[in-house]
Parts: C-alpha cells; structure tokens; sequence
C-alpha cells in the first residue's frame, strides 16, 4: 500500500470494483468497435472508428499510468499488468504509424509490423478471463501443458513425416484428378507435407483419395493412374490424426 496520500488515493481508484467495471466495459466496447470495419466501409464509418480508436487508446493508457503511479515499479511483478502494458504501448507505436505517410513506408517491413500490432489489441478481451476463475483455471491448465503439448505436437510432425514420405513414394505420378493438380500433389516431400497438413483437417481427404486410387480403365486420357490399395494409406492417416492425436492431447491436458 502506498505511503503517500495522493499515491493512495490512486492506488484505491484502480482497485475498486467501479474501475475494474469501467474497464471491462471498455474493453467490450473496444472489441465491437474493432469488429464493425469492414472492407468498402464509407468515409463516415471509417472517420467514426478511428476517432473511437483514439478515445479507447487514450482510456487504455491512462488506466496503464494510473496503475504505474499507484503501484511503481512493483506494477510490472504481475503477469498481468505486463500484458496489458504490452498492448497498450503496441496501441501507442500502432497509433504513431497512422501519422506516417503510407506511401513512405509500405515497401518497408514495419508496414506490415503495424497490421500485426492493430490485430494484437484483439487480445485485451483476454482480460476479462480476470474476472473469472473457471477461465483462470483454464488458462493456467493449457499453461501447464504447454511442454508436454509441445512434445505431443513434435509427435504429429513426424507422423506427417513419415506419411509425406510414403505418400511421395506412391503417388508422386499423379498429376490430375479432382483435387491434385499443380499445387496439391505428391511430387517431392515438401508438396507432400503441406497437402497431408492440410487433409489432416478433413479437407478434401476422400476426394484426393479417389484422385490416387484410380486405375485402369477409370483413368482418362491425360490423367497418370495411381495405386488401387490408397484407401488403406489415407484412413489409416485420418484415423492415427483425428483420432489417436486428439485423443492423445486431450489426455495431455487432463493428466
């Protein structure tokens, strides 16, 4: 607790239940405000949320000095506090970039620094996760299983390791079909990889599978034949993705 007065009358503001409301409201509001711009927006809108950007920057960065003043240098001992200083500074060097001149700096990589930084102030809503502890419970739950998360994930990466590579010696032939064509295909491992990357959602796998699974006759002319056993290559790789891995991380998390 602060030994100045005007340090404890600071420090009694930002540890009510009125400001921490206010805050919150802000950050609700904040995130509407962000999800109202859309592309083709009329000048109007797009004047109305950046003059609401200003006013929230502004709300944001004045609770961050208020809580510095009332806490000093012991603000940055809480996790916390050091996201949200984190976003708001974001907010500030984000800000200072619309003075700049487009023109001036969109061949240079802080043009796209900036987009990032805009996107960041998404993650204020994480805040309202303080004011519940089933959310705190669960954040600190995934916390704890980011290692063994991390072990599990390297798991997958070799199993699309060793499918990508099974799969470049089966099918790197076909060349057409009603998903492979010049950029999902089987030619080399890094083609591979990224199309077993991407069946490893569901997308389009019985679909690729008919693309390597014909053969003659059901091959048309211009198309390279594939191999008629592919059913057995994709499920068992839907069944050891979808399956064993989610089963496997859903057992990280509860141990």
């Amino acid at each position: 607790m602060p030994d100045k007065v005007w340090r404890f009358k600071i420090w009694r503001l930002v540890n009510s239940n009125v400001f921490d409301i206010t805050i919150m409201v802000f950050i609700v509001l904040n995130m509407v405000q962000m999800a109202c711009d859309f592309e083709g927006a009329p000048p109007l809108v797009v004047i109305l949320l950046r003059l609401s950007n200003y006013i929230f920057t502004f709300v944001f960065f004045s609770e961050t000095v208020l809580k510095l003043l009332a806490y000093g240098w012991s603000y940055f001992h809480t996790s916390w506090n050091k996201f949200d200083f984190f976003v708001v500074a974001a907010s500030l060097f984000d800000l200072g970039l619309e003075f700049i001149d487009a023109e001036d700096m969109k061949d240079l990589p802080i043009g796209n620094v900036a987009r990032v930084l805009r996107v960041m102030r998404v993650s204020r809503v994480l805040r309202l996760a303080k004011k519940s502890e089933d959310l705190q419970q669960l954040i600190e739950t995934i916390s704890m299983s980011v290692q063994a998360l991390l072990n599990v994930f390297g798991l997958l990466l070799l199993i699309l390791f060793m499918f990508a590579v099974l799969g470049v010696f089966f099918f790197n032939e076909v060349s057409s079909g009603l998903v492979i064509n010049d950029y999902k295909n089987f030619k080399n491992f890094g083609s591979a990889y990224l199309l077993l990357f991407a069946i490893a959602t569901g997308e389009d796998w019985n679909r690729l599978m008919y693309d390597c699974m014909k053969t003659p006759p059901d091959c048309v002319a211009g198309e390279t034949c594939g191999w008629n056993a592919a059913p057995l290559y994709y499920i068992s790789f839907i069944m050891v993705i979808t399956h064993v891995m989610l089963n496997l991380f859903i057992l990280v998390i509860i141990q």
